[in-house]
């Protein structure tokens, strides 16, 4: 059958009588119709369509200024965990020891940024300390060997005792971590995620994720509560900026040799809403600390609000911070540690499967393929590793809250998030520089995450649309899950010493499981999906699947496929999922398709 395409619009001999040369006339104008109808489609699509695109690379300036943007979203997570680690440590007061974690914090991060979006899975992220990571430091620090002397202020925190119970806590954090990190690579490594994938759905994803979204209201309450109405401000400029004048074009003098001096029309207040919007929450802090509008007692609720109140932290730190290997001591190994960190390990596999194809669903780009999968996976598992050796107290995975920033700002550019990398590395290293950013008021880095956790949620929450809602077991499965996680982390967290077996080992890894809200939705609602009779159509399964597959032209012969969007699709695969130049060098070697991080590997071989 003689088969023409055009553009979106295929017209086949059965369809088109011009073919056997009748009703040309009306022929033409059922072509000039659909030719209408793509244009105005492609309008629509154009309206949708990122100002930087994740193949392309923006202006050197621009560059650095999404990059800081981007910085800016994470700085308060990083803060607050460097802050969280030395809670766990007993070192509350001892500030030398903060600045070098934070410092730790920020150049670990750097480095897997960087690496995850070079030679990992090559998709715009954000490397850093998560929530999967954050929920059971928490739950460590409920455990009887875990919790801290009551010190008295007149009392130095680094006194003999105290330094070197702290140093043993450091090197027991240390050790546990680098065990965990070391199985995290080698799930990504021997390709062991792709056979998790054959039970983790969106039944799984959704419950356990959204847990993860939503857990963090505490966190973001914490910051907010400081101002609710600077908060509340800086909600409401990343909003305004970014929907309610999306369309519009700001005027910005410009000049070049060809026009000379003129107004450049551009969606500058789209690109950088959320720059924007904490650089004017910032300055409205500090003019009503100026005035006075603040308490300046430390046990005021509004005293974090204030620019000045965390100064401190830029005059005790050192210009110049080298995080390395081992800084803390020889690694040790902890028991409580260790569960600790291994749920924090498979809650961030999770995780980052579920953030990989949330950024796939964002940047609009072809679903990852499994050797791209495992390479993210295992890289996020060698900088877990390098991260416990330095003594980080956490490990880094993959940040949800800057691909919603993605969504909001329509930058996907891939160069941006190398350059946050590099960024995040040389503040590791320039001590002041990254102190003075995490002096940003509290009631702002609350009015950010509002907006980072938000948008991640209702992305979390869009992988429900391959449920079959209308199924009483997908509505049980989902239902019971979230309740039941949520029940025993208030249990356990309500109750002392709610787990008694007589062996305390046991004791603190049930304890560990139960509390985390996350791992136990995504394990319940995981066990009843596979156990639970259910079709893949039912389950989301063959939905999820065929959404995240490319397709081609001819496999699929009723649907619409743009030359332009296909032109993106090519421009797109050619940036991530493979790395430059390595790429070539590996299909060459044989071998290497036994290899599941080589782009060769054949994933038929799992079967």
């Amino acid at each position: 059958m003689d088969t023409t395409t055009t553009g979106k619009y295929r017209i086949t001999g059965h369809d088109n009588k011009g073919f056997g040369g009748e009703e040309n006339g009306s022929t033409q104008v059922a072509i000039q119709e659909k030719n209408e109808k793509r244009q105005s489609v492609k309008k629509d699509d154009d309206d949708e369509r990122f100002i930087y695109d994740v193949y392309e690379s923006p202006p050197i300036p621009l560059t650095f200024g999404f990059a800081l943007q981007h910085g800016l979203l994470s700085l308060s997570r990083s803060l607050s965990t460097a802050l969280l680690v030395a809670d766990v440590l007993c070192a509350q007061k001892d500030e030398a020891l903060k600045a070098r974690l934070l410092s730790t914090t920020m150049f670990m991060s750097g480095l897997c940024t960087f690496l995850q979006n070079t030679i990992g899975i090559r998709l715009p992220l954000y490397q850093g300390p998560t929530a999967t990571y954050v929920t059971p430091l928490i739950a460590l620090m409920s455990l009887q060997a875990w919790e801290c002397p009551e010190v008295d202020d007149s009392v130095a925190i680094d006194n003999s005792t105290e330094y070197v119970s702290t140093i043993v806590k450091v090197q027991k954090l240390e050790g546990s971590l680098m065990i965990a990190g070391g199985l995290h690579m080698l799930v990504g490594l021997f390709g062991i995620v792709g056979l998790l994938l054959r039970f983790i759905g969106p039944i799984t994803v959704v419950p356990a994720l959204t847990l993860m979204a939503l857990y963090v209201f505490s966190a973001t309450v914490r910051f907010a509560k400081a101002q609710w109405g600077i908060a509340a401000l800086t909600v409401a400029i990343a909003l305004v900026l970014s929907f309610y004048l999306g369309k519009k074009k700001t005027p910005i003098p410009w000049y070049n040799r060809a026009k000379g001096c003129h107004i450049h029309w551009s969606q500058f207040h789209k690109m950088f809403s959320i720059l924007i919007a904490t650089i004017v929450a910032w300055f409205v802090s500090w003019i009503i600390t100026a005035a006075g509008g603040y308490d300046m007692s430390e046990d005021s609720p509004d005293y974090y609000a204030r620019t000045d109140s965390r100064m401190f932290i830029v005059d005790q730190t050192s210009w110049f911070i080298f995080p390395y290997p081992g800084q803390f001591g020889p690694p040790r190994y902890d028991t409580g540690a260790f569960i600790t960190f291994i749920i924090g390990t498979i809650g961030s596999i999770i995780d980052s499967i579920g953030d990989y194809y949330a950024c796939v669903k964002v940047v609009e780009a072809p679903p990852p393929p499994k050797h791209a999968v495992n390479r993210g996976i295992a890289v996020e598992g060698f900088m877990s590793f390098i991260a416990g050796w330095a003594g980080a107290g956490h490990a880094t995975s993959t940040f949800g809250g800057n691909i919603g920033a993605i969504g909001i700002t329509k930058v996907a550019s891939l160069r941006v998030f190398q350059v946050l990398g590099l960024l995040f590395m040389l503040l590791g290293v320039i001590g002041k520089v990254g102190a003075f950013f995490v002096t940003i008021p509290y009631s702002v880095i609350g009015g950010l995450q509002v907006i980072n956790f938000g948008v991640l949620a209702g992305v979390m929450l869009s992988n429900l649309q391959f449920i079959d809602l209308n199924s009483r077991r997908n509505l049980s499965i989902i239902g019971i899950s979230m309740l039941v996680a949520m029940m025993l982390q208030h249990w356990i967290k309500s109750t002392k010493n709610a787990i008694y077996t007589g062996v305390e080992d046991l004791d603190n890894t049930l304890t560990m499981l139960m509390g985390n809200p996350v791992f136990m939705a995504g394990f319940i609602a995981c066990f009843f999906d596979n156990t639970m009779p259910g079709s893949k159509e039912e389950r989301g399964i063959t939905a999820w699947q065929t959404e995240l597959k490319v397709e081609d032209v001819e496999e699929l012969p009723e649907k619409v496929i743009d030359d332009v969007e296909e032109e993106r699709r090519k421009k797109v695969l050619d940036t991530v999922y493979n790395i430059p130049y390595i790429n070539k060098l590996m299909k060459r070697c044989k071998g290497m398709g036994y290899l599941p991080v080589c782009p060769r590997y054949d994933p038929k071989l799992e079967d």
